[in-house]
């Protein structure tokens, strides 16, 4: 067992282990660490626990401490010389004519480099452009290129629920989502309706996608055929969230609901739903 703290260092990031060496940290305290790109200023997310082997990325890089008052305020200096230098580098990326959207600058807490995350439709060629700004800040330049939804989780905004975007408030990572969601959920196709800000298809579709594929597992398909004590009929509805099931009855030309517990009991639904 290993002894760590979970510590984030965006507000919606990955959260990242780290040995605490010693050091009872609790949650909601800011600490300076030791991480592959130097040292940097981050907030504990988890408090000292211990966690099993297979659950941390050995070794384990140590927290140098809890963050004083003179780190605040580099990490206030550092902000806004990162405001300076995204004005210097949306001038040098017009006057080299690049096809590039530049979405945010970010320094190192040690400020031994200075990261440009920037958008684009293909590969840009910003050789000069990096020339020209190692010469103005005389330190380490790296220009990452980032997708839709990175720009979305930086920028942040209102997504069309009208809260703030999930991305850019709680979710760590992206989880894939695909249209089957969707189509799963019985949600419009229209990709107006079911892509966020960033024009991908919305994270949340991922939310309930778990209870809807059970629920297919035990439900009947649409169109099955199948006997009730009502006589011999037809699925053409299924609410998934309420495990509803309608029925039309051949014989009689109604339709009929009938939950998914009442169906188990009568022996009206096959052996794989009633598992």
């Amino acid at each position: 067992m290993y002894n760590v703290v979970g510590v984030r260092f965006k507000k919606a990031g990955k959260i990242y282990f780290f040995d605490p060496d010693g050091i009872v940290i609790e949650r909601g305290q800011f600490v300076v660490v030791e991480t592959a790109r130097g040292i940097e200023f981050g907030n504990v997310v988890i408090a000292n626990k211990l966690v099993d082997e297979d659950d941390v990325v050995l070794p384990l890089k140590k927290v140098l401490r809890v963050a004083d008052e003179k780190d605040y305020l580099q990490v206030e200096e550092n902000r806004s010389a990162a405001k300076e230098a995204f004005n210097i580098c949306m001038q040098k990326i017009s006057e080299h004519s690049l096809e590039m959207k530049l979405v945010d600058v970010e320094y190192t807490f040690d400020r031994n480099k200075i990261i440009f995350y920037f958008t684009a439709e293909g590969r840009v060629d910003f050789r000069e452009l990096v020339k020209d700004l190692a010469a103005i800040f005389k330190t380490r330049i790296e220009l990452r290129q980032i997708g839709v939804r990175d720009e979305a989780k930086m920028l942040g905004g209102i997504g069309p629920c009208g809260r703030m975007l999930c991305c850019s408030t709680f979710l760590g990572d992206f989880d894939p989502v695909s249209i089957k969601m969707a189509k799963d959920q019985n949600l419009s196709l229209n990709p107006t309706k079911i892509s966020g800000l960033c024009g991908r298809l919305m994270c949340c579709l991922k939310y309930e996608n778990d209870d809807y594929e059970n629920a297919k597992e035990q439900l009947p398909d649409l169109g099955e055929f199948i006997y009730t004590s009502h006589g011999n009929g037809k699925v053409v509805g299924l609410n998934l969230v309420e495990q509803v099931i309608q029925i039309e009855l051949m014989e009689q030309n109604k339709v009929i609901e009938y939950t998914l517990d009442e169906m188990i009991e009568e022996g009206v639904i096959s052996s794989k739903a009633a598992d």
